[in-house]
């Protein structure tokens, strides 16, 4: 068995000996060597040690984004924790621990069926609105808006000339019809 400082200290010689040679290969999880010299070896490097501060690097610290995730998670489970007591715990449960302000229990039903509403009556306003924006299908705005393209027209060509990829454009109305439609008659 060997002891962390051991493992510890083979895990940044294997990561210096592989970041030094040319033929590496490096990925977030293992850095990998292809060189001839030795056999083929894997290491498996830890990508956070740089934002712990003990890697190799000479960055110190956490990123923010990872602290505010962290605070912004401890402050939810907080939060929930709370809640759930103030709602679920008896008074005199409360005062016995010496809590004698705190809002009204009808709160702990009202905000939630608030917030589940509002949040159904946005989803049918956005529906709604949608509807409300789209034109009907016998609009020919359904048809051509400002950003139809008509299809281009090339000039007649040699005998020998090769025709060019046409440029990306609507079909028009009439042209779908006959293609899906027309019995060929």
């Amino acid at each position: 068995m060997h002891s962390i400082g051991t493992l510890r200290c083979m895990k940044n010689e294997t990561m210096k000996e592989s970041m030094e040679e040319p033929h590496s290969v490096s990925s977030p999880r293992r850095i990998l060597s292809l060189s001839k010299k030795k056999r083929a070896s894997v290491s498996f490097s830890d990508p956070d040690d740089k934002a712990s501060g003990f890697g190799l690097s000479g960055e110190h610290g956490p990123k923010p984004s990872e602290v505010y995730g962290f605070v912004g998670s401890i402050t939810t489970v907080v939060a929930t924790v709370i809640f759930f007591t103030w709602a679920y715990v008896p008074e005199h449960w409360l005062h016995a621990v010496g809590i004698y302000y705190y809002p009204s229990r009808y709160w702990a039903l009202a905000v939630p069926t608030y917030v589940v509403v509002t949040v159904a009556l946005a989803l049918a306003f956005y529906i709604g609105l949608n509807f409300l924006s789209t034109p009907p299908p016998t609009s020919l705005n359904a048809l051509f808006d400002e950003f139809t393209r008509d299809p281009s027209i090339f000039g007649p060509l040699g005998e020998g000339d090769e025709l060019p990829i046409q440029p990306l454009s609507d079909l028009p109305i009439d042209e779908i019809n006959r293609l899906m439609f027309d019995d060929g008659n």
